[in-house]
């Protein structure tokens, strides 16, 4: 389920990212998509690759990993997130919910590391506005 408001676009200095064509409230949930759940031995694979920067770290202990269909994997990273995301093992889904009220034309972010008020380094240079 992807709420038909999202959209795609290029954004600046990040590549694309996920944006909305409509006012959105707070704790919304404006998407809920299937994963793709890697093994350790793939996801070691994997991050040899460009896809390492669309996977996320799977499972209570983080020993895989996966691939998040739908808009899952194009959302970009921010300190200050206006989204966050939760992950269903047993499932085996991926969802984006809001943590604010997003205007419309607004891109929608979430924090990398999981907790949106992590400001632990990430793998890439975070560009600032």
């Amino acid at each position: 389920m992807i709420k038909p408001y999202l959209y795609v676009d290029k954004t600046k200095g990040k590549g694309r990212g996920v944006f909305t064509k409509e006012r959105i409230p707070a704790g919304t949930r404006i998407e809920t998509s299937p994963v793709l759940v890697l093994s350790y031995d793939d996801t070691e694979i994997v991050d040899k690759t460009k896809l390492h920067n669309y996977i996320f770290l799977w499972g209570v202990r983080e020993t895989r990993s996966c691939i998040a269909l739908g808009f899952c994997s194009i959302y970009n990273h921010s300190y200050d997130p206006n989204c966050i995301y939760e992950m269903d093992f047993d499932e085996e889904t991926m969802s984006i919910i809001t943590r604010r009220e997003i205007k419309k034309g607004e891109e929608l972010q979430i924090n990398y590391n999981g907790d949106p008020s992590d400001s632990a380094p990430v793998w890439f240079d975070v560009r600032k506005k």
